[in-house]
């Protein structure tokens, strides 16, 4: 074999490789294949559940997307939490992943809170979800800080995290709580009376 034979065999087996990882890239950056949402398809699904405008749910959305980028998870729920000093929040919800198709599982979440914190509020809630690997990893405890205001038809962010997962709750509700707390919150299979 020549010289000439052997280069431009490595020169057409390079251009496979390259047409390949080309292709396998593209498919890649398909969003059917994608196991995240898009900033749209949040700003759609969170307004319909609190019933709010587009406009107001996409400032609150743009804010997390700028910070955390794409959820591959999201949860919709209520609950209700009140505080003087030590406070507790309980609430229930649904938990969609897009790489299982949108198929829901059942949570509940409950947690103490301590800190300058004073009210009581009732809220629909709409959580991103980031890194999360399946439906099971959701049962955990997450630790955040909790320091804004809830007014009515106010949109409140705060960021919980254990390990690489991530929940960014975005609250809007009935109710006046005020202060600065920390605390964590415990997401279980079934409803728990204790919040620990």
């Amino acid at each position: 074999m020549s010289l000439f034979s052997i280069v431009r065999a490595g020169i057409g087996a390079a251009l496979l490789c390259l047409a390949g990882t080309a292709a396998n890239a593209a498919a890649e950056r398909n969003p059917t294949n994608d196991d995240t949402y898009s900033q749209q398809e949040i700003v759609q699904k969170a307004s319909d559940f609190f019933g709010a405008t587009t406009e107001a749910v996409a400032k609150a959305v743009e804010r997390v997307f700028a910070e955390k980028g794409r959820p591959n998870a999201y949860i919709v729920g209520r609950e209700g939490s009140g505080a003087v000093g030590v406070g507790l929040r309980y609430g229930d919800g649904e938990l969609y992943m897009k790489k299982t198709g949108n198929r829901t599982a059942k949570v509940y979440w409950q947690g103490p809170s301590v800190g300058f914190d004073i009210g009581g509020n009732a809220s629909k809630t709409f959580t991103l979800v980031y890194n999360l690997p399946n439906t099971e990893a959701i049962y955990e405890r997450f630790p955040g800080v909790e320091g804004s205001a809830y007014v009515v038809a106010g949109i409140g962010v705060n960021y919980q995290q254990n390990g690489r997962v991530i929940l960014a709750p975005m609250r809007t509700g009935v109710g006046l709580r005020g202060g600065v707390n920390i605390g964590y919150l415990a997401y279980t299979k079934q409803r728990n009376v204790l919040p620990f």
